[in-house]
């Protein structure tokens, strides 16, 4: 991770670094609908937020949960149902996601977090496994078939989602809160406590935290974002289905911020970029999208375990100090 080895000069560096590379990101987003496909971009702001709930978790708690799924695909299910169904508006619908994402967080963190390591995260795998089988057989769900046809609708009554600037904007909105949403968690003393129970457990413990509860409290704080993203996507995409809330679903999110670079803020929404691009390129090949991935999982791991954004940051550190 690019911030384990940094001095408090480094680190201010790598922030002012990040600072210009979100700059430079946000004006590109607003110009973005004019020279490439909304749709295509507004799947790149959801899955790089979705990344970004994910770093949350592992790179500044320690904590590899394989479960992220649950969160992402739970949500739009639950989303697209209000929409659909109930006849709520896209903005209750995607706060019932993102809270209905929250209280799996909080269930199946209560019961994750009483393991470490490789435990934790075949615990998260197996509630999100238990949870894609019900998925398969609630009615609400509608099995295979999912939730299909969910109206867009007024965001408050006055903006148009069924045009496409007007929806890209509404994402673009929510895709800057979600990711200051991390920042903010980040950067408070809460954040630090956080990385401090990364770093060294038992230290923590030794000043008097009680990890498990600030464990739990980033278990959830991490699946209520990646909720956020999940009913987003929903509305954007207009469905739900049980693709969102298979293991493939949470082995992709992890691909995309280990490529980009765990422990870093830019590094997910990178990965996810690359990913989706990737995935969106190949689609109409006749090349296997999951070799591809599997050999870019593979090369990550073997020639740059930083990530994209990690390995640059430390190229950066590297030639400041020579």
């Amino acid at each position: 991770m690019a911030d384990l080895t940094a001095t408090p000069t480094e680190a201010k560096s790598i922030a002012r670094l990040e600072w210009l590379l979100v700059a430079i990101g946000i004006v590109g987003l607003l110009a973005a609908p004019f020279f490439l496909y909304p749709i295509f971009l507004m799947q790149i702001m959801c899955f790089a937020l979705f990344a970004c709930a994910f770093n949350l978790l592992l790179g500044y708690t320690g904590l590899l949960s394989f479960g992220h799924a649950a969160f992402f695909g739970g949500a739009a299910y639950f989303c697209a149902h209000a929409v659909k169904v109930w006849g709520w508006p896209p903005e209750a619908g995607i706060l019932l996601g993102t809270a209905g994402a929250a209280v799996l967080g909080l269930v199946m963190g209560f019961f994750a977090i009483r393991r470490q390591g490789i435990y934790f995260a075949m615990i998260t795998l197996a509630l999100a496994q238990m949870f894609f089988f019900f998925c398969v057989q609630a009615p609400f769900t509608r099995g295979e078939d999912g939730i299909q046809g969910v109206p867009r609708g007024f965001l408050f009554g006055l903006i148009d989602l069924s045009r496409p600037l007007g929806i890209y904007y509404v994402v673009l909105g929510i895709f800057l809160i979600g990711v200051f949403a991390v920042w903010r968690i980040v950067n408070s003393p809460f954040g630090m406590i956080l990385r401090s129970i990364r770093e060294n457990e038992n230290r923590a413990i030794s000043l008097g935290y009680s990890i498990a509860n600030y464990k739990l409290a980033a278990f959830v704080m991490s699946a209520a974002l990646a909720g956020l993203a999940g009913a987003t996507k929903a509305i954007v995409f207009q469905f739900a289905t049980l693709t969102d809330v298979t293991w493939q679903m949470s082995g992709e999110v992890i691909l995309m911020t280990l490529l980009g670079g765990i422990g870093t803020m830019v590094g997910p929404m990178v990965g996810a970029a690359f990913i989706v691009t990737l995935q969106n390129t190949l689609a109409t090949s006749g090349f296997p999208v999951t070799i591809a991935t599997g050999v870019i999982f593979m090369a990550c791991v073997l020639l740059f375990r930083r990530g994209i954004v990690g390995e640059i940051y430390a190229r950066l550190l590297g030639g400041s100090k020579s």
